[in-house]
C-alpha cells in the first residue's frame, strides 16, 4: 500500500447527546487525517473523548454532525448493516472492556471473529489463530474460557483478536491498562510490529506515558470551556 494515500479523514466531526435541558459534545474534530500506515497515540484525561473518538472511526457510532471517510467512502453515511460488514473486514478492535464472548474457549473468540468476516481461508484459520496467541504467550491456553484466564491474558487474547483479520486499521482503547508493564508492551510491540508488517493503520489510545513515548505523531484531546446552556463541556482534539 502506498503510504502516502489519505486513507482516514475526519471533517467537522461532533458527537453530541441532548436532553431537555442540555446538549453535551462528548467530541470534537475540526480535522484529522491519517495516512495508510501510520501509528499514532491518541492522548487525553479520562473522559476526554478518546473512547467516543474511536467508536466514531470504527462506525460503531455515528456522528451527529460532520464527515468521516475511510479511503474515499463516507462511513458516516453508510447503512449501519454495511457498517457492519466493513468493520468485521476492515478493523481489528481492541476495546477498553475487551468484549471477549465468555461462552466460547480463546481459540474459539478467535475462530468467531474470521468465520464473520471471512477475510482468512478457513483451511488456514486455525492455524493462523494459534501463531497469533503463541505471539502473545498465551498459546497453552487454547481451550480455556475468558473467566478462567488473568486480566491481563485476556487483554493478550483481545489483541490477537483484533489483528485476527489482518485489519487495514487498527484501534486500540487503553490496550495496556490491565497489563503489568512488561505485558503492556509486549501487547503494544505486538501490534505495532502487526501493523508494520502489514501496512496496517493503528490508532492507540492511552494515557500511560511510556506507551506515548512510543509513537512519533501524537493527537490529544482536551477538554473545552462550557459551549452550552448546564453543565455541559466539549472535548476537542488539539
Amino acid at each position: 500500500m502506498d503510504g502516502d494515500e489519505k486513507m482516514l479523514e475526519l471533517n467537522q466531526v461532533r458527537k453530541e447527546y441532548r436532553d431537555v435541558l442540555q446538549t453535551i459534545t462528548a467530541v470534537a474534530v475540526d480535522h484529522l487525517m491519517i495516512q495508510t500506515g501510520e501509528q499514532i497515540a491518541l492522548v487525553g484525561p479520562s473522559g476526554s473523548g478518546k473512547t467516543t473518538l474511536l467508536h466514531l472511526i470504527s462506525g460503531l457510532l455515528t456522528p451527529t454532525a460532520g464527515e468521516i471517510k475511510f479511503n474515499d467512502i463516507v462511513l458516516s453515511s453508510m447503512p449501519e448493516t454495511w457498517r457492519d460488514t466493513w468493520r468485521a473486514k476492515a478493523v481489528g478492535y481492541v476495546f477498553q472492556k475487551l468484549n471477549l464472548l465468555s461462552s466460547l474457549t480463546v481459540l474459539d473468540n478467535l475462530l468467531v471473529a474470521m468465520s464473520f468476516a471471512n477475510v482468512i481461508p478457513k483451511k488456514d484459520q486455525r492455524q493462523w489463530a494459534i501463531q497469533l496467541l503463541d505471539q502473545v504467550g498465551v498459546s497453552d491456553k487454547l481451550g480455556k474460557f475468558p473467566h478462567q484466564l488473568s486480566m491481563g491474558e485476556q487483554q493478550r487474547v483481545a489483541a490477537a483478536r483484533a489483528v485476527i483479520n489482518k485489519p487495514s486499521l487498527i484501534l486500540a482503547d487503553e490496550p495496556t491498562a490491565s497489563l503489568d508493564q512488561d505485558n503492556g508492551l509486549l501487547v503494544l510491540d505486538m501490534l505495532r510490529q502487526f501493523a508494520k508488517e502489514s501496512g496496517s493503520t493503528l490508532v492507540v489510545s492511552t494515557h500511560d506515558r511510556q506507551i506515548i513515548n512510543q509513537f512519533e505523531r501524537i493527537c490529544s484531546l482536551r477538554k473545552q470551556p462550557e459551549e452550552v446552556i448546564g453543565s455541559a463541556t466539549s472535548n476537542r482534539l488539539a
